[in-house]
């Protein structure tokens, strides 16, 4: 008779673990939100701005752009695009990620593993710091500044000094996420944008783990689309007391708001 259970038993636990691992893959599978978007409304941005981080503080956009020899920072006026105050880079480095800290301000290069600090008022340089690594993205949270830098790992930072202090990996549905651009610090999740495509992942930042995906295909018209010129959907920024956000790319020549529009609930 126990042979019989056994023989049994067997098929019964093949099928029942299977359907435990689909259960999870489905679950997976849920826990991604996908999104389109409905712009609210457009803004003048510079063409000439190779745009490598984007933030909102106090009524301004703050914008690193990259390029050797065309590297800036900037604070910029939302309603206009004008450039209220600026610092050019050493043309050696290609400026990366930007993003203010108390009355810091700290930005990224890319492959010079060296990076920033300015005082946030005046743009006065106030040192460096060094780290591993290409340098692409920042953003924080309320404890900690975080990094992107092309891999699939993001990175935290102490802001008193700039050392890493931990990471995670980001997944989508069990497989690594690379190419991680820039980041904004939205509602509780990271925003990322993923380089080279029209895509923005939300980023659980406890596990990693992508919880929603925003698709921007055809946010930029046609006709603004100069070839040599145009370059990819790169810049977040948020302004949580307006609860409004704002994206934009490479040389565009506009910065819009959007608002989200859920498509489905799973993949």
């Amino acid at each position: 008779m126990q042979h019989l259970w056994r023989a049994f038993l067997g098929p019964m636990a093949v099928f029942v673990a299977a359907a435990v691992l689909a259960g999870v893959a489905s679950a997976v599978r849920a826990e991604i939100v996908e999104y389109g978007y409905k712009v609210v409304r457009a803004f003048p941005h510079d063409t000439g701005a190779f745009t490598e981080g984007l933030f909102y503080q106090d009524g301004f956009l703050y914008e690193s752009t990259g390029l050797n020899g065309r590297s800036t920072i900037r604070k910029e006026t939302l309603a206009t695009g004008h450039v209220v105050q600026q610092r050019a880079i050493p043309d050696q480095y290609f400026g990366e990620g930007v993003v203010a800290w108390q009355n810091r301000l700290i930005e990224l290069t890319w492959q010079s593993h060296v990076g920033f600090i300015y005082d946030l008022a005046s743009f006065r340089p106030l040192g460096q710091f060094h780290y591993p690594g290409e340098g692409w993205a920042l953003t924080h949270d309320a404890r900690r500044i975080i990094m992107s830098d092309g891999t699939p790992y993001l990175r935290f930072l102490d802001p008193a000094t700039l050392k890493e202090i931990g990471r995670i990996e980001v997944t989508a549905d069990g497989a690594p996420v690379a190419n991680l651009n820039e980041l904004e610090w939205v509602r509780g999740l990271i925003w990322a944008n993923i380089w080279q495509t029209n895509w923005i992942v939300q980023i659980d930042p406890g596990t990693g783990k992508v919880v929603g995906r925003i698709n921007l295909n055809g946010l930029l018209p046609a006709r603004d689309f100069v070839p040599g010129q145009t370059d990819v959907l790169n810049g977040i920024a948020y302004d949580p007391a307006g609860d409004r956000l704002f994206v934009t790319g490479k040389n565009w020549p506009e910065l819009f708001q959007i608002r989200l529009v859920k498509q489905n609930a799973a993949r």
